[in-house]
């Protein structure tokens, strides 16, 4: 199974992959060559120890787990302009080459562009393509899961036909459209959210995903702060929001 973030509003589908990787403990195994994503570099964001806090971190790179199967992409960079397109053709190549069994992505939409129905429920939704619906389908409908509603292409305008909308969501709606093309096994997870502190809609995210995936063995307790605690919080998060103001101003 193969795991990875869609570049989304409030970067939830990152840090959920962040969450996974530093939880599980997974071993980076190599990078996802493109030139696709804005460059950069920085350092080991799951650095455990000073020995390993020095290694570098690039904009794509490959997690495993091969206990679990499973295999996860991280993103850390935007994409260059018209540059989506071509990497989303150029990953799900990649993955029907490297015959993944299941593809999950995990990613976010703007909660402001949800209509009264949507309101009203779950903030959580999924996609699945034809093949995928045909091994999970019944599964995350046993689940209760709320599958993604389709809307007008062109809100407010009456005859406008429908189709999925995911306002925010990055290249979310450009893999699921080419997975359906490549006849692939995927699975769309995303939650709508609002822009700032997006940490807890991560552990949301996360945690919801385990209820079908069970990646980390759920606690039964009524204490809603123990569910958080089992998933690990990378080194890197320390800083997500600077450094805190230097003394010097007061």
């Amino acid at each position: 199974m193969y795991t990875e973030p869609a570049v989304s509003v409030g970067n939830v589908g990152q840090l959920a992959i962040d969450l996974i990787i530093s939880t599980l403990n997974m071993c980076k195994v190599g990078y996802f060559y493109t030139d696709c994503l804005v460059p950069m570099v920085g350092n080991n964001p799951y650095a455990t120890a000073e020995e390993n806090s020095t290694e570098l971190s690039i904009n794509a790179e490959v997690y495993s787990l091969p206990s679990m199967n499973l295999m996860a992409l991280q993103l850390r960079s935007i994409f260059i302009k018209y540059k989506s397109k071509p990497f989303c053709e150029k990953l799900i190549s990649w993955v029907k080459r490297s015959k993944c069994a299941k593809v999950i992505v995990l990613s976010s939409s703007h909660s402001y562009h949800c209509d009264d129905e949507q309101l009203r429920s779950i903030p959580f939704r999924y996609l699945l393509t034809p093949k995928m619906e045909k091994s999970v389908g019944e599964a995350l409908q046993n689940l209760h899961w709320k599958e993604m509603e389709k809307s007008k292409s062109f809100p407010g305008i009456g005859d406008s036909e429908l189709c999925i909308r995911i306002p925010g969501g990055g290249i979310t709606k450009a893999l699921y459209t080419e997975s359906c093309a490549k006849e692939i096994e995927m699975a769309i997870v995303l939650k709508f959210v609002s822009e700032g502190d997006n940490i807890p809609d991560a552990f949301d995210l996360v945690r919801y995903l385990n209820n079908w995936l069970q990646i980390i063995k759920p606690q039964e307790c009524s204490d809603p702060t123990t569910s958080v605690s089992q998933w690990k919080m990378p080194s890197s998060w320390r800083l997500l929001f600077g450094s805190g103001l230097p003394p010097a101003l007061f």
